[in-house]
């Protein structure tokens, strides 16, 4: 093997980051693909870590930063797409997964870890999202051949630099006394990134964790509303907190997705949100967010 054992793709995202700084602490060698190295030169400090700028839609560019790796891990993930019939979402989660299992293939690569997301399903998600995810995986744990397989599906994850509590607090700040919130009653197991790096790093070498999918979540369920809430005490300010109706609600997201840049909400987030996002069994994750997120949300305050 190069120096260089796992290969990781999205590796310069809120759990790419959390993940490579793991394996530095481990002296765990580590390969970041990224398509845009000048943007994530920080990583470049990273000991045990090296970033290679490619096209990871390139197959046999893929093979030649695969050879010589143990395990790839793929944590390509989009919230929102460009279009709106699913292409992006097929095209980010999907058919890179294709790829990345042709190229693994063609090496020696023994293993493959996937982020997958909580309750992903190819044929009854209730979003493009949560259905091309789905698809992923299904593509994966049909593979029959000698690469180990292992998905994860995470709840919403928090920790430093997370794009879920920051984000709110950061829209709290900005509105005008009154925050209205769609779908203010779907439920949340929010998981820290802390817990999901351990899993991560667990199946490295845990064989039990061999082709199973992993459901992720913390040790508490929130509503969404609850969250909010939560967000802005953290924060120090107060907001009346309307829930939205189900159709002003899915009126907002349609308006958002298509008259405001960089969609804060859309109709595939919506539908997401249709259904809750925890875990029908345990164990779950320990960490609670009260352990967490004050750390990092109370230096939000005005």
């Amino acid at each position: 093997m190069t120096n260089h054992q796992i290969c990781i793709l999205g590796g310069t995202g809120f759990v790419g980051r959390h993940l490579a700084a793991r394996l530095n602490q481990l002296n765990i060698p580590n390969k970041i693909l990224t398509r845009r190295l000048q943007q994530h030169r920080e990583l470049l400090v990273l000991p045990w870590s090296k970033l290679v700028e490619i096209d990871v839609y390139n197959v046999d560019a893929l093979s030649s930063e695969f050879e010589g790796h143990h395990t790839v891990i793929n944590l390509v993930g989009i919230l929102n797409e460009t279009g709106h019939d699913g292409t992006g979402f097929r095209h980010a989660h999907v058919d890179l997964t294709r790829k990345i299992l042709q190229a693994a293939q063609h090496t020696n690569v023994q293993q493959i870890l996937q982020m997958s997301a909580l309750r992903a399903d190819a044929s009854c998600g209730t979003s493009y999202y949560l259905r091309s995810k789905g698809e992923a995986e299904d593509y994966l744990h049909t593979f029959h051949g000698k690469i180990r397989l292992t998905s994860f599906r995470p709840s919403v994850i928090f920790g430093p630099g997370d794009s879920f509590f920051n984000r709110f607090a950061q829209l709290l700040k900005i509105s005008p006394g009154i925050f209205p919130l769609a779908c203010a009653k779907s439920k949340f197991a929010p998981v820290y990134i802390g817990d999901v790096v351990d899993q991560f790093t667990r199946a490295l070498n845990d064989r039990s964790m061999d082709n199973r999918r992993v459901n992720l979540c913390g040790p508490e369920v929130y509503s969404l509303r609850e969250l909010v809430e939560y967000t802005a005490s953290m924060i120090g300010i107060k907001r009346m907190i309307i829930d939205l109706p189900d159709f002003v609600a899915r009126t907002q997201a349609l308006l958002m997705e298509y008259f405001i840049p960089k969609r804060p909400f859309s109709l595939d987030n919506y539908y997401s949100l249709q259904i809750d996002s925890i875990c029908d069994e345990a164990p779950h994750m320990p960490t609670g967010i009260d352990a967490i997120v004050p750390r990092y949300l109370r230096q939000l305050k005005p």
